[in-house]
């Protein structure tokens, strides 16, 4: 026995299929990672790239996440080393990274993200990745290294030109659109039906696809989530969470303005 609990997710994306979650930039409660599997989440992404979220708390939420049938999965602030390693240790089942932008950067966020031989990950064990527990440690590396996704984000035009390499990487396992960064880094800012985003969006689920692939996108709303699972995308996360939570005070109040 490793004592390391699977990765309930993985590879229902590799294979396709869809997975629902939720991208967390506001409420890092001790409660939300419950209030998520209630809202039907089968993984809960909590974002340190634009929040301020810190390790101490990061912990906090995994561990909440524990015995609820609920992935925790974390993006760093970009691809070091101290990000990736230390996300896992404290119980990330899976990481993203925004801004890839080659294929030596996938590597090397494989390399970082797993024990040898598949990549150069320090060992930390019976801590809270693997519950704490004793266990034979060959088996929990195995385990581990199977258990963690990794999702690198292409959200530039720097890794859409490199998006073919990067997908090829063996140990990259989701490729993520960062679709506002993109079309800030293509030149048309927000311009969700321009030809070039168009066509970024093509070349990038023709790579996930020719490699095996997941593809995973951030919807506002469900308009949005149903549109870009039509295009191919699998790994659909709603977000963001504090702009949900205000338009559902909105509709809720909307109808008592004015007085009525």
């Amino acid at each position: 026995m490793s004592a390391v609990a699977p990765n309930a997710i993985k590879a229902r994306t590799l294979a396709g299929e869809t997975v629902l979650g939720a991208l967390v930039f506001e409420f890092f409660s001790p409660g939300m990672p419950q209030v998520l599997k209630a809202a039907d989440c089968e993984f809960a992404l909590f974002d340190m790239e634009h929040s301020g979220l810190g390790f101490e708390t990061l912990k906090m939420l995994f561990a909440a996440c524990r015995g609820i049938a609920l992935s925790p999965m974390v993006r760093v602030p970009r691809s070091e080393y101290h990000f990736l390693a230390r996300a896992l240790d404290v119980g990330a089942h899976g990481v993203m990274v925004p801004m890839v932008e080659s294929a030596e950067e996938a590597r090397r966020i494989v390399e970082a993200t797993h024990y040898p031989p598949q990549g150069r990950r320090g060992a930390a064990f019976g801590i809270a990745q693997d519950d704490y527990a004793g266990g034979d440690v060959k088996a929990k590396v195995a385990a581990l290294n199977q258990r963690t996704l990794v999702i690198a984000q292409i959200e530039s035009e720097r890794g859409l030109a490199e998006v073919e390499a990067i997908a090829a990487t063996p140990g990259i396992d989701v490729l993520w659109l960062g679709h506002f960064d993109l079309t800030n880094f293509l030149g048309i800012p927000g311009d969700f039906e321009h030809p070039q985003y168009l066509a970024a969006i093509e070349t990038l689920v023709g790579a996930a696809r020719r490699h095996g692939k997941g593809l995973g996108f951030m919807a506002a709303d469900a308009r949005w989530a149903q549109r870009y699972r039509a295009l191919g995308f699998n790994m659909i996360a709603a977000g963001l969470d504090q702009t949900l939570l205000q338009a559902a005070i909105r509709r809720t109040l909307a109808p008592l303005k004015g007085g009525a």
